[in-house]
């Protein structure tokens, strides 16, 4: 949510953030119903003040006089009634309006209308030649005996999958290196819910835009979040935080759901586009400094990348385009790694800067050096998002036996296991 005296003073600027991030949110109107709520708040104030005072007045008052100020002050009771009704129904408008203008991008973000116009940073790694016909993850994943899809699907639709053996063994190995790295770097491990009130949506910016991917309780009024940032950010709503406490780093592994809704016939095959994953998030608190946050941005991108070239896997960095990014980002970076049965690079991080964004719609204050209350800014990536990451970690480092080597990395986390092997059937 930006600052309404913002908008006011650079509508333009506003609308050009619209018409970049190809949005639907009319600014001008926006505008007329702010107008609209200062002038109404404004005459009911002015008519509650004279309500007030005459009925002060009234018990001093005798014969005519006195009945005259009894039909004045029912006569106020009625008009602020009825603007009171036109107040409530503007201001709700005015929040609904609020809630869809989005942040305005940074200068070196590129302007784009999809993902072939962002800008590719760098690539890091070799993608592998194989002198061998190579298997898909499924492929290899079936024949090493680490998955059932068809059960899972048995049990809860479409979009389902099970890990088993070593596979379920190496999706907890990697999420806990991701962690322990994180960790080492002073991240503070938290648990989060991962069934959370409709604010924490709204606050996070996940709601309205994408209401529509996420799985509801509506007799509990809660909803499945889709990425542990949603608990994480929320985790500081309506608190003032000490300057002297910032920045806030935080990490956490969880659950996560998407209904995957508007995704009817694409990536259905293995593991790339799931309705329930495991993912390490990482989320930064930091005072509202643009250079600092710059700063701690590359932090968290350097973090991902990191832990890529930990796990010996090619990827490429790229600054995601304005169409790219959502509607509270002002910078994003996109990580993707090669996957070879894709013959592509495929986004398994995304790196984001949202500035006051979320802090606005949660009031995350911090009080600086001043004692002045500031919102924070908040940053996010990705650590690691499973079974994603399964693709290219089995499809990179399988052998012409249908053998896939572990990186040394995760070895200590599969308890010394050097391969998967396929299973005899």
């Amino acid at each position: 949510m930006l600052d309404i005296k913002f908008i006011v003073n650079n509508p333009d600027l506003v609308k050009k953030a619209v018409r970049d991030k190809n949005m639907d949110v009319d600014i001008d109107r926006l505008l007329a119903v702010y107008d609209e709520v200062r002038a109404l708040t404004a005459e009911t104030d002015s008519l509650r003040s004279e309500r007030n005072s005459l009925s002060k007045e009234i018990p001093k008052l005798q014969g005519a006089e006195k009945e005259r100020g009894i039909a004045r002050v029912r006569e106020l009771k009625d008009l602020i009634g009825t603007l009171e009704g036109r107040l409530a129904r503007c201001r709700e408008e005015y929040e609904n309006l609020m809630l869809q203008v989005p942040s305005v991008p940074l200068p070196e973000v590129p302007v784009g209308q999809g993902e072939e116009d962002n800008v590719e940073i760098r690539r890091v790694g070799e993608i592998p030649q194989f002198d061998f016909e190579f298997k898909d993850h499924l492929e290899l994943a079936e024949a090493l005996d680490i998955v059932d899809i068809p059960r899972a699907v048995k049990i809860a639709g479409s979009r389902s999958y099970m890990l088993k053996n070593e596979g379920a063994l190496l999706e907890l190995a990697v999420t806990r290196f991701v962690l322990d790295r994180l960790m080492a770097k002073g991240y503070t491990l938290l648990t989060v819910p991962v069934l959370v009130r409709e604010r924490a949506m709204i606050g996070t910016g996940y709601f309205p835009f994408g209401r529509e991917q996420a799985y509801a309780v509506p007799e509990d009024d809660l909803f499945l979040a889709g990425t542990s940032e949603v608990p994480m950010v929320a985790f500081h709503q309506d608190e003032i935080l000490s300057y002297r406490d910032l920045p806030l780093r935080y990490t956490a592994l969880s659950t996560c759901f998407r209904r995957e809704a508007g995704t009817y016939g694409k990536d259905t095959r293995g593991l790339y586009r799931v309705h329930q994953f495991q993912k390490v998030e990482q989320v930064i608190f930091c005072p509202a400094d643009d250079a600092l946050a710059e700063q701690l941005h590359m932090e968290l991108l350097a973090n991902a990348e990191e832990i890529l070239q930990a796990l010996e896997l090619p990827y490429r960095v790229a600054l995601a385009c304005t169409a790219e990014i959502g509607a509270g980002q002002v910078r994003k970076h996109e990580v993707e790694t090669w996957m070879p049965s894709r013959n592509a690079y495929s986004e398994t991080h995304s790196c984001s800067t949202l500035n006051d964004y979320q802090s606005r719609r949660l009031n995350i204050k911090y009080r600086d050096s001043d004692g002045k209350s500031k919102y924070c800014y908040t940053l996010n990536n990705t650590g690691i998002a499973s079974p994603r990451i399964l693709i290219p970690l089995l499809e990179n480092h399988q052998n012409a036996d249908g053998s896939v080597t572990i990186p040394k990395a995760l070895r200590p986390y599969m308890n010394g296991l050097e391969k998967l092997t396929p299973k005899k059937r």
